[in-house]
């Protein structure tokens, strides 16, 4: 029974964090010092774990289909199969997967450590409201700079594919770019942005919220931090599914 409760109780917090945020992001005044900074950290900083998981996913996908094409001498798609495995789903998906590790996790212990050290309750007293100020640019900041690492990422995965086929599997250069651009519709790549903003938007709302109510001491901080990397990437993979049903 308490488990039943707590998940609701989270459920609950979640949207009135989300809530929170859409009632707040249009309110002056707009710290775009903060937000700049929060795109710094999220974006920027983790710009050299995302490129070498994009790099090794795409010459990882190009080992395994190229080996499995070449039995049907239909090893000319190898080039389509990875762009749009990585464009539609698991440059999104990985991209997601890692910042929720990096950045989700940072956002709960930030804003836990502040909680049990009473930080928050002195915006509050200073007539500041902490959504505002703390979650609302973190917030932002992760939907704007992951779909910008998914394109980055599609286009070093594609490399990374390209050097693999070409140059290690002996396939022809040629055909791995002709048929990466002739099969890889504008849609599919609009659809991996799209995810990528939603679970920006999920594991930077649940990064927060988990530092936001945070209780224990030194111990709950560690506990929320966890929460947020677990319950963050349980609901990438949920909603990608579900994102995939309406893109799709």
């Amino acid at each position: 029974m308490k488990t039943i409760e707590a998940f609701f109780e989270e459920i609950g917090r979640f949207f009135e964090m989300l809530w929170g945020v859409l009632v707040w992001t249009p309110r002056r005044p707009w710290d775009w010092r903060q937000l700049l900074y929060q795109m710094v950290r999220v974006g920027v900083n983790s710009l050299p774990v995302i490129l070498l998981t994009a790099m090794f996913t795409g010459m990882v996908m190009a080992l395994q289909t190229t080996a499995t094409l070449m039995r049907f001498g239909a090893e000319r798609y190898v080039g389509s199969l990875v762009s749009l495995s990585l464009v539609r789903e698991l440059a999104a998906v990985l991209g997601g997967l890692i910042i929720a590790g990096r950045s989700g996790s940072a956002m709960g212990a930030e804003l836990g450590s502040m909680r049990v050290t009473e930080q928050i309750d002195a915006l509050e007293v200073m007539a500041t409201n902490p959504i505002h100020y703390l979650v609302v640019p973190r917030v932002w900041a992760t939907v704007v700079m992951l779909p910008l690492l998914v394109v980055v990422s599609d286009a070093i995965g594609i490399w990374g594919g390209y050097l693999v086929a070409v140059l290690l599997m002996g396939t022809n250069p040629v055909a791995y770019l002709e048929t990466t651009f002739q099969y890889t519709e504008v849609s599919d790549v609009t659809s991996g942005l799209i995810k990528a903003a939603f679970f920006g938007l999920f594991l930077a709302v649940i990064g927060c919220q988990q530092g936001f109510y945070t209780s224990g001491g030194a111990q709950g901080v560690g506990r929320s931090t966890t929460r947020a990397v677990v319950i963050a990437s349980i609901v990438i993979l949920i909603s990608d599914f579900f994102l995939t049903k309406i893109l799709f």
